[in-house]
């Protein structure tokens, strides 16, 4: 996996430039299974076993990808406890807590305008007359 080095100019924070680092964490992170892996983690340390019963739809392969994918990142932080069998536990780093403060924006905003969202897909999927 190659990653852009950052220059430690502002092209670096650029979301519009294709080349930006930016860009490549808001893609990584900007998908709909670690927005809900933040979601789930949230203030507890957690297990994978919970995470995958409490994703619904989530394969194993996804989690353990996505998991890989924002502990790179550094939301999250995985612990390996010496035990048989082997537990695993993952909870948010200072900026998991961050992203996740603007994932429960998101899930507000949700909340808020779904009925509207829902009455404008049924207007915009209702057969023209004429």
């Amino acid at each position: 996996m190659v990653t852009k080095q950052l220059s430690g100019t502002a092209d670096d924070a650029d979301l519009t430039r294709a080349d930006s680092l930016a860009r490549e964490i808001f893609s990584d992170v900007a998908n709909k299974w670690a927005l809900l892996i933040i979601e789930m983690i949230g203030d507890r340390t957690r297990r994978f076993t919970e995470l995958r019963n409490d994703i619904e739809g989530i394969s194993h392969k996804m989690l353990t990808q996505n998991l890989r994918m924002l502990e790179r990142n550094g939301l999250v932080e995985r612990t390996v406890h010496p035990t048989v069998p082997p537990r695993v536990d993952y909870t948010l780093t200072e900026a998991g807590h961050g992203l996740r403060a603007t994932v429960d924006g998101m899930c507000d905003w949700t909340h808020r305008f779904l009925g509207h969202i829902e009455d404008s897909r049924r207007r915009f999927d209702a057969p023209v007359n004429g």
